[in-house]
């Protein structure tokens, strides 16, 4: 794939300003989660997946670019990434990712391709 993985694929049909927040996270293998925050900024613009409830999951940063789709009816987002993919991802550290590229390079590497 030569999409940018930090923005937002064409084809997913998001619209700027479009607040994704509290949609669920369909993973190619099952559901995984759902969007706790959202950003867009330059540099990377991404979501925070909650994997569980209370101690059973965290947080973790995906790139827009892995988001295949949207459905807006049952408010839904289907990543191009699985579950245990998701689940092993760099923990989000809302301290460490605003101008941190090291950090970005980590979280895009994990998913298989380096971060622009």
């Amino acid at each position: 794939m030569n999409e940018d993985l930090w923005g937002y694929r064409p084809e997913t049909g998001y619209q700027t300003g479009m607040d994704l927040t509290g949609f669920k996270v369909e993973a190619l293998d099952g559901h995984i989660g759902k969007i706790d925050k959202e950003s867009e900024h330059a540099g990377g613009t991404f979501v925070v997946v909650d994997t569980g409830i209370l101690i059973f999951g965290k947080h973790v940063l995906m790139p827009a670019g892995l988001i295949s789709s949207i459905d807006l009816r049952d408010k839904r987002v289907y990543v191009q990434a699985s579950k245990s993919q998701i689940e092993s991802a760099p923990e989000y550290d809302k301290e460490k990712h605003y101008g941190n590229a090291d950090y970005l390079r980590q979280v895009g590497e994990h998913y298989g391709r380096r971060a622009m």
